[in-house]
Protein backbone atom coordinates (compact mmCIF):
# COMPACT_ATOMS: atom_id res chain seq x y z
CA UNK A 1 0.00 0.00 0.00
CA UNK A 2 3.44 2.35 0.73
CA UNK A 3 3.59 1.91 -3.29
CA UNK A 4 0.01 2.36 -4.12
CA UNK A 5 0.05 5.67 -2.06
CA UNK A 6 2.39 7.20 -4.72
CA UNK A 7 -1.05 6.71 -7.31
CA UNK A 8 -3.35 9.09 -4.86
CA UNK A 9 -3.54 11.97 -7.88
CA UNK A 10 -4.49 8.92 -10.42
CA UNK A 11 -7.14 7.34 -8.26
CA UNK A 12 -8.42 11.31 -7.27
CA UNK A 13 -8.51 11.58 -11.04
CA UNK A 14 -10.03 8.66 -11.93
CA UNK A 15 -13.00 9.08 -8.97
CA UNK A 16 -13.75 12.35 -9.84
CA UNK A 17 -14.12 11.13 -13.72
CA UNK A 18 -16.16 8.17 -13.11
CA UNK A 19 -18.51 10.16 -10.38
CA UNK A 20 -19.36 13.01 -13.40
CA UNK A 21 -19.99 9.75 -15.46
CA UNK A 22 -22.04 7.23 -13.84
CA UNK A 23 -23.47 10.01 -11.97
CA UNK A 24 -25.94 10.46 -15.24
CA UNK A 25 -25.95 6.15 -15.43
CA UNK A 26 -29.81 5.95 -13.41
CA UNK A 27 -31.26 9.33 -15.43
CA UNK A 28 -30.70 8.72 -19.15
CA UNK A 29 -32.92 6.03 -19.87
CA UNK A 30 -35.83 8.46 -18.55
CA UNK A 31 -34.41 11.43 -20.38
CA UNK A 32 -34.40 8.95 -23.56
CA UNK A 33 -37.71 7.74 -23.19
CA UNK A 34 -39.27 11.30 -22.27
CA UNK A 35 -37.77 12.60 -25.31
CA UNK A 36 -38.46 10.06 -28.32
CA UNK A 37 -41.55 8.07 -26.23
CA UNK A 38 -43.39 10.28 -23.60
CA UNK A 39 -45.73 8.83 -21.17
CA UNK A 40 -44.64 5.04 -22.31
CA UNK A 41 -42.94 2.10 -20.50
CA UNK A 42 -42.17 0.40 -24.13
CA UNK A 43 -40.51 1.97 -26.81
CA UNK A 44 -38.44 0.01 -29.77
CA UNK A 45 -37.08 3.32 -30.88
CA UNK A 46 -34.81 4.03 -27.63
CA UNK A 47 -34.08 0.30 -27.84
CA UNK A 48 -32.86 0.53 -31.54
CA UNK A 49 -31.35 4.11 -30.81
CA UNK A 50 -29.71 3.34 -27.96
CA UNK A 51 -28.08 -0.18 -29.99
CA UNK A 52 -26.82 1.76 -32.81
CA UNK A 53 -25.04 4.21 -30.59
CA UNK A 54 -22.98 1.77 -28.51
CA UNK A 55 -22.36 0.15 -31.82
CA UNK A 56 -21.14 2.93 -33.64
CA UNK A 57 -19.02 4.15 -30.59
CA UNK A 58 -17.84 0.11 -30.35
CA UNK A 59 -16.59 0.56 -34.10
CA UNK A 60 -14.87 3.88 -32.92
CA UNK A 61 -13.05 3.01 -29.94
CA UNK A 62 -12.29 -0.34 -31.67
CA UNK A 63 -9.59 1.71 -33.77
CA UNK A 64 -8.99 4.01 -31.61
CA UNK A 65 -7.80 2.19 -28.57
CA UNK A 66 -4.74 0.83 -29.31
CA UNK A 67 -3.77 4.30 -30.97
CA UNK A 68 -4.19 6.05 -27.66
CA UNK A 69 -2.56 3.06 -25.94
CA UNK A 70 0.23 3.26 -28.55
CA UNK A 71 0.59 6.61 -28.76
CA UNK A 72 0.63 7.24 -24.67
CA UNK A 73 3.65 4.84 -24.63
CA UNK A 74 5.74 7.45 -26.78
CA UNK A 75 4.26 10.48 -25.46
CA UNK A 76 2.70 9.74 -21.93
CA UNK A 77 -0.24 8.80 -20.06
CA UNK A 78 -0.58 12.59 -19.20
CA UNK A 79 -0.91 14.11 -22.51
CA UNK A 80 -3.38 11.48 -23.57
CA UNK A 81 -5.21 11.11 -20.80
CA UNK A 82 -6.31 15.67 -21.46
CA UNK A 83 -8.35 14.77 -24.27
CA UNK A 84 -11.13 12.22 -23.77
CA UNK A 85 -11.41 14.02 -19.92
CA UNK A 86 -12.23 17.55 -21.55
CA UNK A 87 -14.30 15.71 -24.37
CA UNK A 88 -16.12 14.28 -21.40
CA UNK A 89 -17.37 17.38 -20.74
CA UNK A 90 -19.33 18.67 -23.59
CA UNK A 91 -22.05 15.95 -24.02
CA UNK A 92 -23.18 16.48 -20.10
CA UNK A 93 -23.26 19.92 -20.54
CA UNK A 94 -25.76 19.94 -23.26
CA UNK A 95 -28.54 17.97 -20.92
CA UNK A 96 -27.62 20.03 -17.78
CA UNK A 97 -28.94 22.81 -20.16
CA UNK A 98 -32.09 21.56 -21.31
CA UNK A 99 -33.51 18.01 -22.10
CA UNK A 100 -36.14 18.67 -24.58
CA UNK A 101 -35.98 16.32 -27.62
CA UNK A 102 -34.03 18.89 -29.26
CA UNK A 103 -31.07 19.20 -27.17
CA UNK A 104 -31.04 15.39 -26.42
CA UNK A 105 -30.50 15.17 -30.40
CA UNK A 106 -27.47 17.39 -29.78
CA UNK A 107 -26.67 15.43 -27.14
CA UNK A 108 -27.21 12.16 -29.10
CA UNK A 109 -24.74 13.54 -31.77
CA UNK A 110 -22.03 14.65 -29.40
CA UNK A 111 -22.25 11.88 -27.28
CA UNK A 112 -21.40 9.11 -29.92
CA UNK A 113 -18.69 11.37 -31.83
CA UNK A 114 -17.04 11.92 -28.32
CA UNK A 115 -17.27 8.79 -27.01
CA UNK A 116 -15.47 7.22 -29.77
CA UNK A 117 -12.34 8.88 -28.16
CA UNK A 118 -13.40 8.76 -24.36
CA UNK A 119 -15.19 5.26 -23.90
CA UNK A 120 -12.74 3.38 -22.22
CA UNK A 121 -10.18 5.22 -22.80
CA UNK A 122 -9.34 6.77 -19.49
CA UNK A 123 -9.57 3.47 -17.54
CA UNK A 124 -6.87 2.16 -20.51
CA UNK A 125 -4.28 4.95 -19.94
CA UNK A 126 -4.83 4.53 -16.23
CA UNK A 127 -4.42 0.92 -16.41
CA UNK A 128 -0.69 1.69 -18.07
CA UNK A 129 0.28 4.36 -15.71
CA UNK A 130 -0.46 1.73 -12.99
CA UNK A 131 1.93 -0.98 -14.25
CA UNK A 132 4.57 1.50 -15.01
CA UNK A 133 4.59 2.27 -11.47
CA UNK A 134 3.88 -0.84 -9.63
CA UNK A 135 6.18 -4.48 -9.62
CA UNK A 136 4.60 -7.26 -11.64
CA UNK A 137 3.78 -8.98 -8.30
CA UNK A 138 1.99 -6.62 -7.10
CA UNK A 139 -0.05 -5.45 -10.41
CA UNK A 140 -3.29 -7.56 -9.91
CA UNK A 141 -3.91 -5.94 -6.25
CA UNK A 142 -3.17 -2.63 -7.61
CA UNK A 143 -5.57 -2.97 -10.72
CA UNK A 144 -8.24 -3.95 -8.62
CA UNK A 145 -7.64 -1.37 -5.93
CA UNK A 146 -8.43 1.24 -9.33
CA UNK A 147 -11.48 -0.62 -10.12
CA UNK A 148 -12.58 -0.36 -6.42
CA UNK A 149 -12.16 3.69 -7.05
CA UNK A 150 -14.15 3.38 -10.25
CA UNK A 151 -16.67 1.47 -8.09
CA UNK A 152 -16.91 3.51 -5.43
CA UNK A 153 -17.02 6.40 -7.16
CA UNK A 154 -20.30 4.53 -9.24
CA UNK A 155 -21.68 4.45 -5.89
CA UNK A 156 -21.11 8.09 -5.12
CA UNK A 157 -22.58 8.82 -8.60
CA UNK A 158 -25.63 7.11 -8.04
CA UNK A 159 -26.54 7.87 -4.45
CA UNK A 160 -26.45 11.55 -5.54
CA UNK A 161 -28.81 11.40 -8.71
CA UNK A 162 -31.05 9.39 -6.37
CA UNK A 163 -31.56 12.97 -4.48
CA UNK A 164 -31.18 15.13 -7.03
CA UNK A 165 -33.63 16.03 -10.04
CA UNK A 166 -32.86 15.26 -12.92
CA UNK A 167 -31.61 18.52 -14.18
CA UNK A 168 -29.59 19.02 -11.16
CA UNK A 169 -27.93 15.66 -11.91
CA UNK A 170 -26.65 16.71 -15.44
CA UNK A 171 -25.11 19.80 -13.94
CA UNK A 172 -23.48 18.51 -11.13
CA UNK A 173 -21.92 16.02 -13.46
CA UNK A 174 -20.54 18.19 -15.60
CA UNK A 175 -19.00 20.73 -12.81
CA UNK A 176 -17.59 17.46 -11.82
CA UNK A 177 -16.31 16.56 -15.05
CA UNK A 178 -14.24 19.89 -15.72
CA UNK A 179 -13.32 19.55 -11.76
CA UNK A 180 -11.66 16.32 -12.74
CA UNK A 181 -9.63 17.38 -16.04
CA UNK A 182 -8.10 20.59 -13.93
CA UNK A 183 -6.94 17.83 -11.16
CA UNK A 184 -5.80 16.08 -13.36
CA UNK A 185 -3.44 19.16 -15.24
CA UNK A 186 -2.73 20.10 -12.14
CA UNK A 187 -1.83 17.16 -9.86
CA UNK A 188 -0.99 14.16 -11.56
CA UNK A 189 2.88 13.65 -12.36
CA UNK A 190 3.49 12.56 -15.95
CA UNK A 191 4.13 8.35 -15.81
CA UNK A 192 7.87 8.08 -16.97
CA UNK A 193 7.76 5.94 -19.90
CA UNK A 194 11.79 4.53 -20.69
CA UNK A 195 13.25 7.32 -19.71
CA UNK A 196 12.84 9.21 -22.96
CA UNK A 197 13.77 6.08 -25.05
CA UNK A 198 10.36 5.21 -27.52
CA UNK A 199 10.97 2.48 -29.56
CA UNK A 200 8.15 -0.26 -31.13
CA UNK A 201 9.31 -3.53 -30.36
CA UNK A 202 6.76 -5.35 -32.78
CA UNK A 203 7.74 -3.19 -35.52
CA UNK A 204 11.45 -3.88 -34.69
CA UNK A 205 11.66 0.36 -35.62
CA UNK A 206 15.13 1.51 -33.90
CA UNK A 207 13.70 4.13 -30.74
CA UNK A 208 13.12 7.69 -31.19
CA UNK A 209 15.22 9.25 -28.89
CA UNK A 210 12.96 12.11 -26.83
CA UNK A 211 14.73 15.48 -26.36
CA UNK A 212 15.02 16.93 -22.99
CA UNK A 213 12.24 19.82 -23.67
CA UNK A 214 10.21 16.84 -24.86
CA UNK A 215 10.29 17.73 -28.63
CA UNK A 216 11.33 14.22 -30.67
CA UNK A 217 13.68 14.09 -33.06
CA UNK A 218 11.50 12.91 -35.65
CA UNK A 219 9.08 15.18 -37.72
CA UNK A 220 5.54 15.53 -37.60
CA UNK A 221 5.14 11.81 -39.58
CA UNK A 222 6.09 10.36 -36.75
CA UNK A 223 2.60 10.55 -35.28
CA UNK A 224 1.29 8.66 -38.15
CA UNK A 225 3.94 6.24 -37.89
CA UNK A 226 3.22 5.38 -34.61
CA UNK A 227 -0.21 4.33 -35.42
CA UNK A 228 -0.40 0.45 -34.59
CA UNK A 229 -1.64 -1.88 -37.80
CA UNK A 230 -3.12 -4.98 -38.19
CA UNK A 231 0.00 -6.92 -38.21
CA UNK A 232 0.94 -5.20 -35.19
CA UNK A 233 -1.62 -6.55 -33.25
CA UNK A 234 -1.43 -9.55 -34.72
CA UNK A 235 1.67 -10.08 -33.74
CA UNK A 236 1.47 -8.78 -30.37
CA UNK A 237 -2.05 -11.97 -30.08
CA UNK A 238 0.81 -13.90 -31.11
CA UNK A 239 3.07 -13.11 -28.12
CA UNK A 240 2.13 -16.03 -25.96
CA UNK A 241 -1.00 -18.24 -25.72
CA UNK A 242 -1.95 -16.54 -22.11
CA UNK A 243 -2.70 -13.25 -24.18
CA UNK A 244 -4.28 -14.90 -26.88
CA UNK A 245 -7.11 -16.50 -24.09
CA UNK A 246 -6.81 -13.12 -22.47
CA UNK A 247 -8.16 -11.93 -25.68
CA UNK A 248 -10.70 -14.34 -26.05
CA UNK A 249 -12.11 -13.69 -22.67
CA UNK A 250 -11.86 -10.06 -22.88
CA UNK A 251 -14.18 -10.49 -25.92
CA UNK A 252 -16.83 -12.71 -24.69
CA UNK A 253 -16.96 -11.22 -21.10
CA UNK A 254 -17.32 -8.06 -22.44
CA UNK A 255 -19.85 -9.01 -25.29
CA UNK A 256 -22.06 -10.02 -22.26
CA UNK A 257 -21.59 -7.11 -20.08
CA UNK A 258 -22.21 -4.50 -23.04
CA UNK A 259 -25.22 -6.48 -23.96
CA UNK A 260 -26.50 -6.61 -20.68
CA UNK A 261 -25.89 -2.66 -19.68
CA UNK A 262 -27.63 -2.03 -23.19
CA UNK A 263 -30.45 -3.99 -22.22
CA UNK A 264 -31.43 -4.38 -18.78
CA UNK A 265 -33.11 -0.83 -18.09
CA UNK A 266 -35.21 -1.17 -20.62
CA UNK A 267 -35.79 -4.86 -19.43
CA UNK A 268 -36.51 -3.17 -15.83
CA UNK A 269 -38.57 -0.49 -17.00
CA UNK A 270 -41.16 -2.82 -19.18
CA UNK A 271 -41.39 -5.68 -16.82
CA UNK A 272 -41.03 -3.80 -13.66
CA UNK A 273 -42.00 -0.15 -14.36
CA UNK A 274 -38.59 0.77 -12.74
CA UNK A 275 -37.64 4.91 -12.75
CA UNK A 276 -34.71 6.91 -11.84
CA UNK A 277 -34.65 6.44 -8.14
CA UNK A 278 -35.06 2.27 -8.90
CA UNK A 279 -31.79 2.27 -11.29
CA UNK A 280 -30.11 4.31 -8.51
CA UNK A 281 -30.68 2.05 -6.05
CA UNK A 282 -30.07 -1.40 -7.87
CA UNK A 283 -26.57 0.60 -9.10
CA UNK A 284 -25.54 1.46 -5.75
CA UNK A 285 -25.92 -2.33 -4.41
CA UNK A 286 -24.08 -3.44 -7.27
CA UNK A 287 -21.59 -0.57 -6.86
CA UNK A 288 -20.60 -1.04 -2.96
CA UNK A 289 -20.75 -4.89 -3.65
CA UNK A 290 -18.21 -4.30 -6.23
CA UNK A 291 -16.11 -1.92 -4.10
CA UNK A 292 -15.93 -4.48 -1.52
CA UNK A 293 -14.70 -7.34 -3.24
CA UNK A 294 -11.96 -5.16 -5.57
CA UNK A 295 -10.49 -3.51 -2.14
CA UNK A 296 -10.80 -5.80 0.39
CA UNK A 297 -11.46 -9.59 -1.00
CA UNK A 298 -8.99 -8.82 -3.94
CA UNK A 299 -5.48 -8.39 -2.06
CA UNK A 300 -6.69 -11.21 0.38
CA UNK A 301 -8.05 -13.94 -2.16
CA UNK A 302 -5.29 -13.39 -4.99
CA UNK A 303 -2.32 -14.84 -2.70
CA UNK A 304 -4.76 -17.62 -1.84
CA UNK A 305 -6.43 -18.62 -5.54
CA UNK A 306 -3.88 -16.67 -7.87
CA UNK A 307 -4.85 -14.12 -10.84
CA UNK A 308 -6.04 -17.18 -13.12
CA UNK A 309 -8.58 -19.03 -10.87
CA UNK A 310 -9.84 -15.50 -9.60
CA UNK A 311 -10.77 -14.42 -12.74
CA UNK A 312 -13.29 -17.83 -13.44
CA UNK A 313 -14.78 -17.50 -10.36
CA UNK A 314 -15.98 -13.69 -11.48
CA UNK A 315 -16.95 -14.70 -14.61
CA UNK A 316 -18.73 -17.67 -13.06
CA UNK A 317 -21.02 -15.32 -10.68
CA UNK A 318 -20.84 -13.24 -13.94
CA UNK A 319 -22.66 -15.89 -15.41
CA UNK A 320 -25.28 -16.30 -12.88
CA UNK A 321 -25.82 -13.17 -12.42
CA UNK A 322 -27.39 -12.73 -15.88
CA UNK A 323 -29.51 -15.86 -15.60
CA UNK A 324 -31.17 -14.70 -12.37
CA UNK A 325 -32.15 -11.45 -14.27
CA UNK A 326 -33.42 -13.06 -17.06
CA UNK A 327 -35.72 -15.19 -14.84
CA UNK A 328 -36.99 -12.47 -12.83
CA UNK A 329 -40.45 -13.03 -11.54
CA UNK A 330 -40.46 -10.06 -9.01
CA UNK A 331 -39.03 -7.27 -8.62
CA UNK A 332 -36.86 -8.14 -5.77
CA UNK A 333 -35.18 -10.69 -7.85
CA UNK A 334 -32.70 -7.89 -9.81
CA UNK A 335 -31.85 -6.52 -6.08
CA UNK A 336 -30.70 -10.02 -5.01
CA UNK A 337 -28.95 -10.34 -8.50
CA UNK A 338 -27.09 -7.28 -8.07
CA UNK A 339 -25.68 -8.13 -5.15
CA UNK A 340 -23.21 -11.44 -6.94
CA UNK A 341 -21.16 -7.98 -8.11
CA UNK A 342 -19.20 -8.86 -4.58
CA UNK A 343 -17.58 -11.62 -6.88
CA UNK A 344 -17.98 -10.82 -10.63
CA UNK A 345 -16.27 -7.64 -10.25
CA UNK A 346 -13.31 -9.50 -9.30
CA UNK A 347 -12.73 -10.99 -12.90
CA UNK A 348 -11.67 -7.74 -15.10
CA UNK A 349 -8.72 -6.56 -12.67
CA UNK A 350 -7.34 -10.30 -12.78
CA UNK A 351 -7.70 -10.07 -16.39
CA UNK A 352 -5.96 -7.43 -17.21
CA UNK A 353 -2.67 -7.55 -14.68
CA UNK A 354 -2.13 -10.81 -16.44
CA UNK A 355 -2.15 -9.59 -19.91
CA UNK A 356 0.18 -6.76 -18.26
CA UNK A 357 2.42 -9.19 -17.58
CA UNK A 358 2.75 -10.50 -20.87
CA UNK A 359 4.46 -7.89 -22.60
CA UNK A 360 7.58 -5.40 -21.68
CA UNK A 361 7.79 -2.05 -20.46
CA UNK A 362 7.61 -0.30 -23.62
CA UNK A 363 4.21 -2.15 -24.77
CA UNK A 364 1.71 -1.26 -21.49
CA UNK A 365 -0.04 1.12 -23.64
CA UNK A 366 -0.34 -0.73 -26.64
CA UNK A 367 -1.01 -4.35 -24.74
CA UNK A 368 -3.87 -2.60 -22.77
CA UNK A 369 -4.92 -0.64 -25.76
CA UNK A 370 -5.03 -3.85 -28.21
CA UNK A 371 -7.10 -5.49 -25.11
CA UNK A 372 -9.86 -2.69 -25.31
CA UNK A 373 -9.93 -2.42 -28.61
CA UNK A 374 -10.86 -6.45 -28.75
CA UNK A 375 -13.83 -5.41 -26.29
CA UNK A 376 -14.55 -1.87 -28.65
CA UNK A 377 -15.26 -4.59 -31.07
CA UNK A 378 -17.29 -6.70 -28.74
CA UNK A 379 -18.96 -3.31 -27.83
CA UNK A 380 -20.30 -3.33 -31.89
CA UNK A 381 -21.18 -7.41 -32.16
CA UNK A 382 -23.65 -6.55 -28.85
CA UNK A 383 -25.98 -4.49 -29.35
CA UNK A 384 -26.73 -5.47 -33.59
CA UNK A 385 -26.65 -8.94 -31.79
CA UNK A 386 -29.07 -7.82 -28.53
CA UNK A 387 -30.38 -5.11 -29.11
CA UNK A 388 -33.31 -6.20 -31.79
CA UNK A 389 -33.60 -9.47 -29.52
CA UNK A 390 -34.45 -6.98 -26.46
CA UNK A 391 -36.58 -4.86 -28.19
CA UNK A 392 -38.61 -8.30 -30.22
CA UNK A 393 -39.34 -9.96 -26.62
CA UNK A 394 -40.40 -6.65 -25.02
CA UNK A 395 -42.81 -6.28 -27.67
CA UNK A 396 -46.27 -7.51 -28.24
CA UNK A 397 -44.74 -9.14 -31.29
CA UNK A 398 -42.60 -11.98 -29.58
CA UNK A 399 -42.77 -15.32 -30.39
CA UNK A 400 -43.38 -16.81 -27.16
CA UNK A 401 -43.66 -14.95 -23.70
CA UNK A 402 -40.36 -14.57 -22.00
CA UNK A 403 -39.65 -11.04 -21.74
CA UNK A 404 -35.96 -11.64 -20.48
CA UNK A 405 -34.81 -14.54 -23.48
CA UNK A 406 -32.51 -11.79 -24.45
CA UNK A 407 -30.84 -11.53 -21.00
CA UNK A 408 -30.77 -15.01 -21.03
CA UNK A 409 -28.91 -15.24 -24.68
CA UNK A 410 -26.07 -12.63 -22.88
CA UNK A 411 -25.68 -14.75 -20.15
CA UNK A 412 -24.81 -17.89 -22.63
CA UNK A 413 -21.72 -15.11 -24.07
CA UNK A 414 -20.43 -15.39 -20.39
CA UNK A 415 -20.14 -19.03 -20.04
CA UNK A 416 -18.07 -19.00 -23.15
CA UNK A 417 -16.01 -16.23 -21.40
CA UNK A 418 -16.01 -18.16 -18.30
CA UNK A 419 -14.94 -21.67 -19.66
CA UNK A 420 -12.45 -20.17 -21.65
CA UNK A 421 -10.68 -18.50 -18.66
CA UNK A 422 -10.71 -22.11 -17.52
CA UNK A 423 -7.69 -22.74 -19.70
CA UNK A 424 -5.31 -20.34 -18.52
CA UNK A 425 -2.96 -21.21 -16.68
CA UNK A 426 -0.45 -19.50 -14.39
CA UNK A 427 3.12 -19.05 -16.23
CA UNK A 428 6.60 -17.07 -16.09
CA UNK A 429 5.60 -13.55 -17.21
CA UNK A 430 6.48 -13.54 -20.78
CA UNK A 431 8.78 -10.64 -22.12
CA UNK A 432 9.67 -9.11 -25.32
CA UNK A 433 13.47 -10.65 -25.15
CA UNK A 434 14.09 -8.49 -28.19
CA UNK A 435 14.87 -5.48 -26.25
CA UNK A 436 11.86 -5.23 -24.18
CA UNK A 437 13.07 -3.43 -21.59
CA UNK A 438 13.04 0.36 -22.86
CA UNK A 439 16.19 1.45 -20.53
CA UNK A 440 18.29 -1.11 -22.63
CA UNK A 441 17.36 -0.68 -26.11
CA UNK A 442 19.60 -0.45 -29.10
CA UNK A 443 20.14 3.28 -29.61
Amino acid sequence: MEKLSGLSHLFMTIFLHNFSTFMVSPAITDVTMSALCPGRDECSLAIYLTGFQQAIIGLGTLVMMPLVGNLSDKYGRKTLLTVPMILTILPLGVLAYSREWNFFYTYYVLKTLTAMVCEGSVHCLALAYVADNVAEGRRASAFGVLSGIGSSAFVCGTLSARFLSTSSTFQVATSVAVVAAVYMRVFLPDSVVGHGLTASLISKEKPDLTKPDGESTRNGTQLFKSMPSLEDMVSLLKTSSTFSRAAIVAFFSNLADFGLHGSMMYYLKARFHFNKDQFADLMVISGIAGTISQLFLMPALIPALGEEKLLSVGLLFSCAHMFLYSIAWSVWVPYVAAMFSIFFFLSHPCMRSIVSKQVGSCEQGMAQGCISGICSFANVVSPLAFSPLTALFLSDQAPFNFPGFSIMCIGFASMIAFIQSMTIRAAPPMLFHRGSDCNNAEV
